[in-house]
């Protein structure tokens, strides 16, 4: 599905990522690990066209992608959330998600200025998608509030459906975790795996909770200082040497 090879991004004399190879194949959830500053969402630009990287290249379902914007990739079937929430805060929660809807819509500008048929049959489309998405992730029952007067928790699950909207093959989820606390927790491991068989996604996730990538991974890939120092199944990382030194120091 998505294979990273020789991938290095340099900012002035910085560089953020050294040579790193990735493979997540069709259908994983496939965790991206690291301490802060490793490079992941670094890693996540350059797959969804934010940055283009300094060397290496970038494949998706076995087309070279690096080099297109971000809404050609989007297009291409990558869907996005971000570390940072970025939801569109004066709109209803329903608006936030028919937003991302049409990112992949076929009616043109002087269609939908005219109000041609197939325009208002492709918009009741997109409101019934966007009201069942909603209902997945738990927030049909405040599809009317603005999205700024959700809890922190609520957000991150909009973001998701938001980015669901796209209809994504692949989904990345940058730390979609932080923030929320252990039962916020539970909700969001339960709603991945959902909308990973539902809908037939691989699915690529940053995050820092450890219980979460371990419960939920079938592989995970570990950052460290832009290099990828290990790449395994949870049992492995658990007990790999690097991992523990780099997240907890030599002594330990």
């Amino acid at each position: 599905m998505l294979e990273l090879k020789h991938i290095s991004q340099e900012f002035g004399g910085l560089r953020a990522l050294d040579e790193v190879n990735l493979i997540v194949n069709e259908g994983q959830i496939y965790g991206l690990i690291g301490p802060n500053g490793a490079g992941k969402t670094t890693l996540f630009n350059i797959i969804t066209g934010i940055y283009q990287p300094t060397e290496g290249g970038v494949y998706f379902q076995g087309q070279k992608i690096d080099g297109n914007p971000p809404h050609q990739v989007a297009r291409m079937g990558i869907g996005r959330t971000f570390q940072n929430i970025r939801l569109f805060a004066k709109l209803s929660v329903l608006d936030n998600v028919r937003v991302g809807s049409h990112a992949v819509t076929q009616a043109g500008l002087f269609g939908s200025i005219l109000g041609l048929p197939v325009v208002r049959r492709e918009e009741k489309q997109i409101l019934h998608k966007s009201q069942t998405l909603l209902e997945m992730v738990g927030l049909q029952d405040k599809r009317w509030e603005y999205a700024e007067n959700l809890s922190y928790g609520e957000q991150r699950r909009l973001e998701i459906a938001r980015a669901l909207a796209l209809q994504p093959t692949l989904l990345l989820l940058d730390e979609p975790a932080a923030g929320m606390n252990a039962t916020e927790k539970q909700e969001l491991m339960s709603l991945i795996y959902y909308i990973q068989k539902e809908m037939k996604l691989t699915i690529l996730l940053v995050e820092h909770d450890m219980n979460l990538v371990m419960s939920i991974c079938e592989r995970i890939a570990v950052l460290d200082y832009g290099r990828k120092i290990a790449d395994g199944s949870p049992e492995q990382i658990k007990n790999d040497e690097r991992v523990i030194q780099s997240y907890l120091g030599a002594p330990a």
